[in-house]
């Protein structure tokens, strides 16, 4: 099972605000995180679900949280207390791919274990107080590039 970041990135290195808002609203971008995803599960922490508000339709949406007693009205939502426990889950599940989503703390965790990444390099800074993990460009290597309108998708492979 292939395991990817998938996530937009501003000039600064900004991913989000601390309530898990995205600073942004680039519809090319949603479009492209769509179509990406759709049909494959998406891993994400509490606040970048609670900012979507509900589960993303065509995909099986898993949040991560500490809070073992945490519920959500939504039947079509797993929860887990750890990214390698979601991760295991969707090994059983047989995906062929399972995408983490963010927020800034899951990535941290979801770096070193992710087989590939896919970042959108927006083409200008953001504020925020969450930041995407810095890329080791000795562990990573940037295998396709796509220049869109008002950002560039990067797609990563492990070395």
């Amino acid at each position: 099972m292939k395991k990817i970041i998938i996530s937009a990135v501003a000039k600064n290195g900004v991913i989000g605000k601390n309530n898990g808002q995205l600073p942004w609203h680039i519809s090319e971008e949603f479009r492209h995180f769509k179509l990406t995803t759709l049909g494959s599960p998406i891993i994400m922490g509490r606040k970048s679900f609670d900012a979507l508000g509900k589960p993303l339709p065509k995909r099986e949406n898993i949040v991560i949280s500490r809070n073992n007693s945490l519920v959500y009205p939504f039947n079509d939502l797993k929860i887990f207390n750890s990214l390698r426990k979601a991760i295991v889950y969707c090994k059983e599940k047989l995906y062929e791919k399972v995408f983490v989503i963010g927020g800034g703390q899951i990535f941290v965790q979801a770096i070193n274990e992710v087989d590939e990444m896919i970042i959108s390099k927006l083409d200008f800074d953001a504020e925020g107080e969450i930041y995407f993990p810095s890329i080791d460009e000795n562990k990573w290597e940037i295998i396709k590039r796509d220049k869109r309108e008002k950002f560039e998708i990067f797609w990563y492979k492990r070395k």
